[in-house]
């Protein structure tokens, strides 16, 4: 005698409920949540300053809060099948598991996530086009290009010593101008200067991570700029990167260009000098604490300014 038809309908949902159970861990591990902090930063100091000047909207606000996450999230999965691919991700590879080298899913699982998150954030960049115009869908398919080619592609950025413009670029300018933009409709000049130090942090990040694996990049012929510079010098670069984006921040206070209140942001400088001196001190695995470090750093700076922004 078959089983009745409803009975086989809820085999089936639970064995699917299962499966979607196993794999939720595995591509959690995929995206890389540590990483997020820093992609919002940018959307909060954008945020943060179109509210100082009273033309703040909450859905253009979400929207680009949600695209700087899924790009982000984008990048990790590209960043992940396409290493893995090029031979620059191994057994001994010293950061963070990478789902496709170690045989968790497939590259074409990875994939086609990749595919699904970047249509997500193309879609919301759609609703931000029809609130603002098409100069936001030109600055959103340029951040999903970058997003694939940073290790995809013909000509992968990371490869030949373009990953921290990349980054300055689009956690920098692009997130924080940009999100004063499709909120506001219009750029202010304090928008533009002060994308340039949460650009500035999240491109330590960046070389943090290349710090990390400089050895194996050398191998793979992964041509960062750490690999071409070396282990002081990206020490060197790093540091000059936190202590300029503190140091841009105070100059503003101290010529007028920003209230006092937002030296808050000071607070920050805990973290990223823990950061620093796992940087300065430490190296390969050892140097994992400081991507979680300076993620933080990026997104506490925005918070803080933005507190001592709008505080009256």
């Amino acid at each position: 005698m078959s089983a009745r038809p409803e009975a086989s309908g809820l085999g089936i949902l639970r064995g699917l409920y299962v499966r979607i159970q196993d794999l939720t861990p595995i591509w959690w591990l995929a995206i890389r949540p540590k990483t997020l902090p820093a992609a919002g930063s940018g959307v909060v100091m954008g945020a943060a300053l179109a509210l100082k000047a009273g033309l703040f909207s909450w859905g253009p606000c979400l929207a680009a809060l949600g695209v700087a996450l899924l790009l982000q999230i984008g990048s990790n999965l590209a960043n992940d099948v396409y290493d893995n691919e090029r031979g620059t991700d191994t057994a001994d590879r010293k950061g963070p598991t990478r789902v496709t080298q170690a045989g968790l899913l497939s590259s074409a699982a990875v994939k086609r996530g990749m595919v699904t998150v970047l249509a997500a954030a193309f879609l919301l960049g759609v609703y931000l086009t029809f609130t603002q115009g098409w100069v936001v869908m030109a600055i959103g398919l340029a951040a999903i290009a970058a997003a694939v080619a940073y290790t995809g592609g013909p000509y992968p950025l990371g490869y030949h010593g373009l990953g921290e413009l990349f980054v300055f670029v689009f956690f920098g300018p692009a997130a924080v101008a940009g999100t004063y933009f499709v909120i506001t409709g219009t750029v202010s000049s304090l928008a533009w200067i002060m994308s340039v130090p949460v650009g500035l942090i999240i491109t330590a990040l960046l070389i943090v991570n290349n710090l990390r694996d400089i050895d194996e990049d050398r191998s793979a012929g992964k041509r960062t700029i750490a690999v071409k510079i070396g282990i002081r010098a990206t020490r060197a670069e790093y540091l000059g990167c936190l202590i300029l984006a503190y140091v841009i921040l105070v100059g503003l206070v101290m010529l007028g260009s920003l209230p006092v209140l937002t030296l808050a942001t000071l607070l920050s400088l805990p973290l990223a000098a823990k950061a620093a001196r796992v940087v300065v001190t430490e190296d390969g695995r050892a140097l994992n604490p400081a991507l979680s470090l300076t993620g933080q750093t990026s997104l506490a700076f925005s918070l803080l300014f933005a507190a001592g922004l709008l505080l009256k």
